[in-house]
């Protein structure tokens, strides 16, 4: 066991929108602890560093800090990346520019649509000469002089600060990849180099090239961040190991996410992902669905059989991305979506007020009421006991706003404009559990609820009521439930290969033949990580579809099973997703290895510790009854197992509350967890 390992504390930090999370595991006592302290976007090192302190951990006494981060999906959305350019073949340097020649199916019948301008320049993409066929083969060589001359232009003449190398068919021969890579790199060592192959090793050019572009152009923010980071961390006594979560719930070291950011872009919802599949196997739900509602997006997941959906391709800012993640569902609503009157109409999001300047509630500067703000004025939400008190919030503020911008210009009453906002927030969030439910062959009430960030629990048990969800669950610590799930992920890498062939014609081992370059390159890829775990797992899966098909299915193997097991699985999810099956022959595509290095879990607790309850009373809004009325307030720590409130009441911890309404109740089940349901 590495000595690290003895050493007492662990750490989940997730950097949102709005605030940053910080919670400590304490392995002699198996306590945990929760601070927050506002995300600080000019430099997100500051607000890590704050959220660190706050939790007041020793770190020299702590042996890990896992880390989840939005840094390089905000640089996308925001266009703040870095000056980019791209080497591909000669001939095909628009092979980034045309794209598919689609549109955004949200602009599908907008005949007025243009395609946003790309962060790459034409100028800024050049050709060299050299070509691999299909199969691999080398029809041209590398031309090394026009290597160097383009280098020349881009890196120096156009002041392009990071480079994505992006080759046809690279993925089955990455020689010429390799070799400009080497080129560029000795002739500018400080400059970002990606090459696709080593993005990612699968055809399809343009989605190959975007995701290798994107990784390009985030490529200096996130290193120079988590440079800074860990040389703060030490300058702190820490010499553990940090941690960087992927968009697919496994963690990395520094040095790989640095070298491969891209694996980032979701890092930070995974987090509640990976903590929610834990929590589902725990309490023995099988199908669940979860919540996450922050300060600037609402994220839902599916989880069944507790692990949670994952996909390969995904988009952010309709660029393609060929990059496992779990399949996380955002629409624009949190504590700081804005609300304004349009043309008569009220409208909630997408746009946030974020963490600077923030709600106007927050007095820090910010001029258009939040769905915060109006969460202030029906009563969730107590003013003097905001962050634990850390932060009273301006309730004047809050109801100047909502009067002067939305209440006035509707001719409502304040109460009415506020419960309005609301009520658009909760239609927004259907629409996102709908889309991941319904709209794919889901039954949302077969499937429980988990609510968590800081406007989860807020929301949850009348968007339960509302789509016929028969469960609420909200987990301890909601509020900084993404960095405790943190508490619960594995180092894992994934790699890929396409190998398009007839599983029916596949020979004997060939499969195992094939699948063992991809073991042993993970293989490497973890012991050079040097991560405390305790072993490491590879789980191999193809993905396949009938012959002439054009989208595939993937399908977990185990070594040593036979092509006719193999088949058989197929045919089997293909009905369940399609409602048939074919004896078409059936086509591999890509080869997946994911390999795990398991780390040691923090274990939760049962408790029986059965509080004196105190309550209290305040008038707020009853979303059931559309009413202000009289809510029972009671604080989360004076609850213990067994204890059942009925609504309408507020659970207040200080950094969450959990709103029940009238005609539900709330059971606290054996782990603290709050459970809601119809009476």
């Amino acid at each position: 066991m590495n000595s690290q390992e003895k050493r007492r504390f662990r750490i989940g930090v997730d950097t949102g929108g709005t605030f940053v999370d910080a919670v400590e595991f304490d392995g002699e006592t198996g306590e945990f602890k929760v601070a927050k302290a506002s995300t600080t976007p000019a430099d997100p090192t500051v607000g890590f560093v704050k959220a660190i302190e706050k939790l007041g951990t020793p770190l020299d006494q702590t042996y890990i800090i896992l880390h989840g981060t939005t840094l390089g999906v905000n640089a996308i959305i925001e266009k703040k990346g870095a000056k980019t350019g791209i080497i591909t073949n000669k001939g095909f340097r628009d092979v980034f520019e045309i794209g598919r020649g689609d549109v955004p199916f949200q602009s599908m019948y907008d005949f007025n649509y243009q395609k946003p301008k790309r962060i790459v320049k034409r100028r800024n993409t050049v050709g060299v000469t050299c070509r691999v066929d299909f199969s691999g083969a080398v029809l041209q060589e590398l031309d090394e002089r026009e290597v160097e001359t383009s280098a020349h232009y881009l890196l120096r003449e156009q002041g392009v600060e990071s480079l994505a190398v992006s080759f046809l068919h690279s993925y089955r021969n990455p020689t010429h990849e390799t070799r400009v890579g080497e080129i560029v790199r000795s002739l500018y060592p400080e400059k970002s180099v990606s090459l696709s192959s080593e993005v990612v090793s699968e055809y399809r050019e343009y989605e190959r090239t975007s995701t290798t572009v994107l990784d390009a152009y985030i490529k200096p923010l996130v290193a120079t961040y988590l440079q800074k980071l860990s040389k703060e961390l030490s300058g702190r006594g820490f010499t553990g190991h940090l941690l960087i979560m992927r968009s697919d719930g496994g963690v990395m070291s520094v040095a790989t996410a640095t070298r491969s950011p891209i694996s980032t872009v979701q890092s930070g919802p995974a987090g509640g992902v990976v903590g929610a599949s834990y929590l589902s196997t725990l309490i023995k739900r099988d199908k669940i669905i979860t919540m996450d509602i922050g300060g600037t997006s609402l994220d839902v997941c599916v989880i069944e059989g507790g692990a949670a959906n994952v996909i390969h391709r995904s988009t952010v800012e309709d660029y393609p991305l060929l990059v496992t993640m779990y399949d996380i569902r955002s629409v624009g609503a949190g504590g700081g979506s804005i609300s304004s009157v349009r043309d008569g109409l009220l409208q909630v999001g997408p746009e946030s007020a974020a963490a600077d300047p923030g709600p106007m509630s927050y007095n820090r500067g910010g001029r258009r009421p939040t769905v915060t703000d109006a969460a202030v004025i029906l009563g969730y939400i107590d003013p003097s006991n905001f962050l634990s008190g850390e932060m009273p919030l301006a309730e004047k503020l809050a109801r100047d706003g909502v009067e002067e911008q939305v209440a006035k210009p509707l001719g409502i009453s304040l109460v009415q404009a506020a419960a309005g906002i609301m009520k658009i927030t909760v239609t927004n969030s259907m629409a996102a559990i709908r889309q991941i439910t319904v709209e794919e062959g889901r039954d949302p009430a077969e499937y429980p609820l988990v609510a968590f960030g800081g406007g989860g629990p807020l929301f949850a048990s009348i968007l339960a009521r509302e789509l016929g969800i028969p469960e609420v669950i909200v987990p301890i610590a909601p509020a900084a439930f993404s960095a405790w799930g943190m508490l619960m992920c594995d180092v894992s890498y994934e790699v890929s290969q396409t190998h398009i062939s007839l599983l029916e014609e596949t020979r004997g081992d060939e499969l195992s033949t094939r699948f063992s370059p991809l073991e042993n390159r993970l293989n490497s890829i973890l012991v050079e990580e040097g991560s405390p775990f305790k072993s490491i797992e590879m789980h191999r899966r193809l993905e396949l579809r009938y012959l002439g098909q054009e989208h595939t299915l993937e399908v977990a193997i185990d070594e040593g099973g036979s092509l006719q097991a193999i088949r058989q699985k197929f045919d089997e999810l293909h009905h369940v997703h399609y409602g048939h099956e074919m004896n078409d022959p059936v086509e591999i595509v890509n080869l997946r290895v994911r390999g795990v290095g398991v780390l040691e879990k923090p274990a939760l607790r049962r408790t029986s510790r059965r509080g004196a309850r105190r309550a209290t009373k305040r008038p707020a809004y009853c979303m059931t009854t559309d009413s202000m009325k009289e809510f029972a307030v009671l604080e989360r720590g004076s609850l213990g197992t067994g204890d059942t409130i009925e609504g309408p009441a507020i659970v207040d911890e200080g950094v969450a509350r959990t709103v029940i309404h009238t005609g539900q109740k709330l059971k606290v089940d054996e782990f603290g967890n709050l459970l809601i349901m119809a009476l």
